[in-house]
């Protein structure tokens, strides 16, 4: 019985393919639309949290200022005293490194180039999860009389030296010219659109004597370990921060102490909101894909009124002819599933390589987007198919 009412189903969708198709074209925009909307919307979380996760791990920045952004209310910066005083007095700390950033056009090798310069200790490479490709970074000695050397990123080694290796060569900053030491590893794009890569490290004194002019620190980064309370390191270093700045219980932190993996958790959830939003406006389309089917069942239904007639004639129960036009529906439905996946995992791919996020592929809501379209045939297609089971044979057989 099943076997048959499907080849019937078949035989029908066949016989009216450009209409069968057209019928389903909304069920196929609607499940791809839905598929490539999540789909897009997981990579670009992963690549979100890979992108946090470059910064450091278990990795607490401490930046003065109220409140970030413009006008965040700027605190007094930070002394090496403070930094040293991290390293001292709380428990849990791994590494501690100052971090004083500034830009600067650079000049080698002939060429010019605009980049991020950076100064801090050898400490920072470890802290800020960076890795030295080749050479080395700072030695005590360099970083105790702020020697002119300089580690680059591979967007400056592109830049300026072009495929030959910058070990040894000189870099001007400024007014001044440092030796390269050490390539850093590639990162890529960070989380803010920016390219990680763009850089020059120099050791804290010589960035803060020949560069910036100052002693200032701008950021201190605190990487912790792998057992630490994270909360309760925070809270401490939010104590010991509030006593050498000198603040009164009633008043507030001139100073922010961020959780890089908060940050991570913060902009997951906010893509993962907007991916559901996404997906429930595309999924619209999903229901007005049904709604067509079953305005082109109940067109069916009166242009067979005579086949109707004939079957109920001839012995037809009213549930086999619900059935026959049931299942036509549901079919139409799900070969519009089948042919969304598709189209989706096709769309995906392409869209994830242009937008150089990772493709991030979940079964699940491939089956979920299946098992909605085929349930969309059964809701909009259980009316027509009630209606064709209910005609009275007699005046289906009158029929023109």
């Amino acid at each position: 019985m099943w076997l048959n009412t499907l080849l019937l189903a078949l035989r029908e969708i066949r016989r009216n393919l450009l209409r069968s198709f057209l019928t389903m074209l909304g069920i196929v925009i609607g499940v791809s639309a839905v598929i490539t909307m999540v789909t897009l919307g997981n990579g670009a979380t992963r690549s979100v949290q890979a992108q946090i996760a470059s910064l450091g791990s278990n990795l607490l920045m401490v930046m003065p200022g109220q409140r970030l952004g413009p006008g965040g209310g700027g605190g007094p910066p930070f002394a090496a005293a403070d930094v040293e005083a991290i390293a001292s007095q709380i428990g849990g700390v791994r590494l501690v490194a100052p971090e004083v950033r500034s830009s600067a056009t650079l000049v080698a090798n002939g060429r010019n180039w605009s980049a991020q310069v950076t100064g801090s200790t050898q400490n920072w490479f470890s802290v800020a999860n960076w890795t030295i490709a080749s050479g080395r970074g700072f030695e005590p000695d360099e970083e105790r009389v702020g020697a002119a050397v300089c580690v680059i990123g591979a967007t400056v080694r592109k830049e300026l030296f072009g495929g030959a290796d910058p070990i040894g060569e000189q870099v001007r900053v400024k007014k001044f010219s440092c030796t390269v030491v050490g390539l850093l590893g590639g990162k890529g794009q960070g989380a803010m659109g920016n390219d990680q890569d763009n850089l020059l490290v120099l050791p804290l004194a010589t960035m803060q004597r020949r560069v910036v002019g100052h002693t200032r620190i701008n950021t201190i980064l605190v990487s912790m370990n792998e057992s630490a309370d994270t909360d309760r390191l925070k809270a401490s270093l939010e104590q010991l921060m509030r006593e050498r700045r000198k603040l009164a219980d009633a008043d507030d932190n001139n100073f922010n102490v961020l959780d890089t993996r908060q940050i991570a958790d913060t902009m997951s959830g906010t893509t993962q909101i907007m991916t559901m939003l996404l997906g429930a406006v595309a999924a619209v389309s999903l229901v007005v894909g049904g709604i067509g089917i079953m305005n082109i069942m109940l067109v069916s239904v009166t242009e067979r009124t005579r086949e109707i007639g004939v079957r109920l004639a001839i012995g037809a129960l009213e549930r086999e002819v619900l059935l026959q036009f049931l299942v036509e529906a549901v079919v139409l439905a799900a070969l519009g599933g089948l042919i969304g996946i598709a189209l989706a995992t096709v769309a995906s791919i392409a869209l994830a390589r242009l937008m150089q996020i990772p493709y991030a592929f979940d079964a699940s809501i491939n089956l979920l987007a299946f098992g909605f379209s085929a349930a969309i045939g059964v809701v909009f297609g259980y009316f027509p198919a009630r209606r064709a089971a209910r005609l009275d044979p007699i005046e289906a057989l009158r029929h023109e």
